[in-house]
């Protein structure tokens, strides 16, 4: 359970021992973009040139202590620090960055940043959920696995305009906003009834700063087979989260211009019925 689990690496963590500091940015650049690298240094380890570059990232002490209030909101440019792939590959510091969140008067930031240590806990004590639900009753449910509705969630053509706003986000840049990211993994595996292992696998190839245990985590968690406490009901509505986080409909402007156009699709499955179908599945998978 996370709070304990929180409470508990708050005392336990000790702010007087060394840090390392490390250049951001530029090194991860290097890594994935310089071009006199040999193909077998990066392409033989299974990675590929791209024309992505890595963001850098900003954890100045006016957005930790504004994380709260605007990290839910996907249009605001900088109401997110950017250091996931920085914490990943380790061209930050961990400690260095829990010291400077330690240091806002708001600890949302600094619960993020515990909650990647939480998921690496439980991926270590419990290495089967790469492959298995945590709470094994869930691998009882008949997932429906579409392959055309998966592809036209990866495509962001699914008709809700959010959801496609994060796929195509992530298509076109690596990354997406966390707030979208639970939308549309819920999406994934509430509406459409498909495996959650099939997003998180797809999630896998596409982010920046794909981990393992978070990201397997968190598609877990989304659909309801994971270490969280709320029961399976908990089902995104993706038009009223649109009404709660882009109201203004910004951010799905930018990545959804053709909205307004006779060439976006209609909405692949209705909310309601999609919603009361996949009350209906878990209840009997799972009972």
């Amino acid at each position: 359970v996370y709070t304990p689990y929180m409470r508990k690496w708050k005392e336990k963590f000790k702010t007087d021992e060394p840090v390392m500091a490390y250049d951001s940015e530029s090194l991860l650049n290097r890594v994935f973009k310089q071009a006199d690298l040999p193909n077998l240094l990066l392409e033989e380890i299974g990675f590929k040139r791209s024309e992505i570059a890595v963001p850098a990232y900003e954890i100045s002490s006016s957005l930790l202590n504004s994380y709260e209030k605007t990290r839910n909101f996907p249009a605001i440019e900088k109401g997110t620090s950017k250091l996931g792939p920085h914490l990943r590959f380790g061209t930050v510091s961990t400690r260095q960055t829990v010291l400077k969140a330690l240091s806002a008067r708001n600890e949302t930031f600094l619960n993020e940043l515990i909650w990647r240590e939480f998921f690496m806990q439980i991926l270590w004590h419990f290495p089967h959920t790469v492959y298995k639900a945590f709470k094994p009753k869930y691998d009882r449910i008949p997932w429906r696995n579409d392959e055309k509705e998966f592809e036209m969630w990866k495509k962001g053509e699914t008709g809700y305009p959010l959801v496609d706003a994060g796929m195509r986000e992530l298509n076109s840049t690596g990354f997406m906003h966390n707030r979208v990211r639970m939308l549309v993994a819920s999406f994934l595996c509430k509406h459409l009834l498909i495996d959650w292992r099939w997003g998180e696998a797809y999630f896998a190839s596409k982010l920046l700063d794909f981990e393992l245990s978070s990201n397997i985590g968190n598609w877990q968690w989304a659909a309801g087979s994971g270490v969280d406490a709320a029961p399976y009901f908990r089902i995104f509505n993706p038009l009223t989260q649109v009404e709660k986080f882009d109201q203004q409909k910004e951010y799905i402007n930018k990545w959804v211009p053709e909205l307004q156009e006779l060439t976006y699709p209609q909405m692949m499955v209705d909310h309601k019925m999609a919603r009361e179908r996949c009350l209906r599945i878990y209840k009997e998978a799972l009972n």
